[in-house]
């Protein structure tokens, strides 16, 4: 099974908040819009920031707001400020593997196909789809290619 770090599932709840925000907003008030708790909150907003999805601001009014519009923000950014680089195996990843099976693995190159298919299906889900989603997750995506995909229900 394929399956996100808690940290990353908290880090696209939290841009989600984020982008329904009309000013900045600190991660009290985010731990307290989401449930999610403040030194979380505030690791994964400092990670975000880290790789300019996110400004800070500080003193009196500070806090934190998207630094691009969340039509420009992908699933793929955010996960992989949090998570590093989206891998299925670890053979996919660039690099050398620690498998005993890399010098004789035919399955080695149709793995990174699989693992650039998954990584480019998240590269077209943006912020804005998901905070424009209806409550049953229902919205439609306009990739890159030109297509509409329906999500699943």
């Amino acid at each position: 099974m394929i399956r996100l770090t808690n940290l990353a599932d908290y880090a696209v709840v939290l841009m989600c908040e984020m982008s329904h925000a009309d000013s900045r907003l600190s991660a009290q008030d985010l731990a307290a819009a989401t449930g999610i708790p403040v030194p979380t909150v505030a690791k994964i907003l400092n990670a975000l920031g880290r790789v300019g999805l996110l400004v800070s601001h500080r003193g009196l009014k500070g806090g934190f707001a998207l630094a691009k519009s969340p039509d420009e923000i992908s699933m793929v950014d955010i996960i992989e400020a949090i998570d590093g680089p989206i891998s299925l195996t670890h053979c996919a990843e660039t690099g050398t593997s620690d498998c005993s099976l890399d010098d004789i693995c035919q399955m080695r190159p149709r793995w990174r196909i699989i693992n650039g298919a998954v990584r480019s299906a998240l590269e077209d889900v943006r912020l804005s789809a998901l905070v424009a989603a209806g409550p049953n997750g229902d919205f439609a995506l306009a990739p890159r290619g030109g297509r509409k995909i329906e999500a699943a229900e």
